[in-house]
């Protein structure tokens, strides 16, 4: 209540009026911390909670929307507090994206955090002498910056940091706080993570083209008629990024952040469903175009890796499949025994406080006893009972050749070469090749060549002719008689089949190159691919060649490759 007005002054309605709203928003911020306490694994608990959620924050931005002049002349209302309210509905389908992985979430967050910046909500932050209020502005610039990340504004991003660079300046400089570091570092982070991708494509006039490599209508080389393959269906995936060293931010190292757009389709905008912002329901479902279900895992420890596998086995419904991609530091074993079974080859590293020697791990410990703070092959023994789908991308991924489907069900792993020319090496900081290969095979190609960029049009005459080689690769996969059934088992899939075609690719394209020449420079896989048919194939040798030809970087490679064996 302002001024010297008392409670009796207030005409009753514009009192119940400003009552109701302190009820809206107490509520609202009770259920938005309730949040935190729900599990982060399984499907089905989180709904009715964050339908509630929904519903209380849809009507509290109406609210304040319909009786704005009542709340501004009565309860004093900041354009900070609207902002507040704009800020917790945008991060609310933030994370209904993260639960659902229904990428059209992401626009409606964006369309939230968008408006607080448009109408500057909280511009007069900065002239009020409290510091947990500009921090509330940082924070929304941050989450901000992540969603635009994740649809690929990268212009946008840019100018975001500008002026979160500044906030930041303005912030350190007013208040005298220990947390500058901090926000420095988040600065580093997202400026290094920007400047990841090593190939830019260009424009005639030099300004850098956007590229989204999320699944696309027609991206993805249709089965051919009458050809059998397994009905399974990419239900779940767990992404989990344990890599030493490499560019990260909130919570997303680079090789994460690429394999899960590799795992979703390209987003449709649902605003144009709705006619207001914050009035769409969070059961109001866009139409069946289901991205799988993804768990991210920044630096899991062991029984927090193991917590969220076992649930998506356990809730993985019939007829599906769950993927695991492992991108992390290799963990080596000391010694060998006389049995080589599945704990004795090592594995990849899951998170703990112990010291890290040149970015591989050193074990201390009697040589008789396994690394405790690893994932081994035979920690994912027990989930064979169920189609598996794996990806291991670590210096040490050759530790899961040694698998044994011990239970019939379909397997396959697609393992990164463990040892790279120094030139890649060199690169590694900036993400994984091997992942590179899987989210866009022309920017790695690119990249493996020695380009920092490539203009448009010779781009997108490179990913037509790319387009007829999958194709190739897919028909190889198909009519191989030598082939596991493994692979075809899983290749109904779009989201599999266009992994395993660029696995394919991936695996020819470095076995050419003239920088590639040890054989743990290879992507390998179990089962083993019949090399003849697939990653040696004179036709996919070919094609390489002219795709190399065309960005004329044909110098780079063993034009009569057979002479090379």
């Amino acid at each position: 209540m302002t001024g010297a007005e008392t409670e009796d002054d207030i005409p009753l309605g514009e009192r119940k009026t400003v009552t109701d709203f302190c009820y809206l928003l107490d509520k609202s911020k009770q259920l938005f911390n309730g949040l935190r306490d729900l599990p982060q694994y399984g499907h089905k608990q989180w709904q009715s909670y964050f339908g509630r959620t929904f519903d209380v924050y849809t009507k509290l931005w109406k609210f304040q929307q319909q009786h704005r002049q009542v709340l501004d002349s009565r309860y004093g209302l900041k354009r900070w507090q609207i902002g507040e309210v704009a800020s917790k509905i945008g991060q609310l389908y933030y994370h209904y994206y993260l639960r659902t992985s229904e990428t059209s979430y992401l626009n409606e967050a964006f369309s939230f955090y968008s408006a607080i910046r448009q109408r500057s909500y909280y511009f007069q932050v900065n002239k009020e002498d409290r510091p947990e209020l500009v921090v509330k502005k940082l924070r929304y610039y941050a989450r901000y910056i992540v969603v635009c990340l994740l649809l690929n504004k990268m212009d946008l991003v840019k100018v975001l940091v500008k002026e979160l660079s500044e906030e930041i300046e303005d912030y350190t400089q007013r208040f005298n706080t220990e947390d500058q570091l901090e926000w420095n570092l988040v600065l580093q982070e997202v400026a290094a993570f920007i400047e990841a991708d090593p190939v830019v494509v260009l424009n005639d006039n030099n300004s850098v083209v956007t590229i989204s490599n999320r699944l696309q209508e027609g991206s993805v080389p249709p089965l051919e008629q009458g050809m059998v393959v397994g009905q399974l269906i990419l239900a779940d995936a767990l992404i989990i990024g344990n890599s030493n060293n490499q560019v990260k931010f909130s919570e997303l190292t680079i090789d994460m952040f690429r394999m899960l757009q590799a795992l979703e389709r390209e987003p449709v905008n649902l605003a144009t469903q709705t006619s207001k912002q914050g009035t769409m329901e969070p059961n109001e479902k866009p139409a069946k175009r289901e991205n799988p279900h993804k768990y991210l895992l920044y630096k899991p420890t062991f029984s927090q890796l193991f917590t969220f596998l076992s649930a998506s086995f356990k809730e993985l419904p019939a007829n599906s499949v769950l993927l695991i991609y492992l991108s992390a530091t290799g963990v080596f074993p000391t010694g060998h025994s006389d049995y080589e079974g599945p704990y004795d080859f090592g594995g990849v590293l899951t998170n703990t406080n112990r010291d890290v020697v040149n970015g591989e791990t050193v074990q201390k410990r009697n040589q008789a006893q396994k690394e405790m703070h690893c994932l081994h092959p035979g920690d994912l023994f027990p989930f064979t009972r169920k189609p598996l789908f794996v990806i291991v991308d670590s210096s040490n991924s050759t530790a899961y050749k040694n698998f044994t489907n011990l239970f019939g069900q379909p397997l396959v792993c697609l393992l990164s070469p463990t040892v790279y020319p120094k030139s890649v090496q060199d690169q590694s900081q900036r993400g994984s090749l091997f992942t590179l290969f899987l989210y866009s095979p022309l920017l790695a190609f690119s990249s493996v060549c020695g380009l920092n960029s490539v203009q448009r049009g010779l781009w997108e005459r490179a990913q037509e002719f790319l387009r007829k080689v999958y194709r190739d690769i897919g028909q190889m996969l198909t009519r191989s008689r030598t082939i596991d059934q493994a692979f075809l088992q899983f290749f109904g899939d779009e989201f599999l089949r266009l992994l395993l075609i660029r696995f394919v690719f991936c695996s020819a394209a470095l076995r050419l190159h003239k920088l590639f020449r040890e054989s743990q420079s290879f992507p390998e896989s179990y089962p083993e691919l019949p090399k003849q048919d697939t990653v040696e194939s004179s036709l996919l040798q070919k094609h390489i060649l002219e795709l190399a030809t065309m960005l004329d970087v044909q110098s780079l490679f063993w034009d009569d490759s057979l002479e090379a064996y």
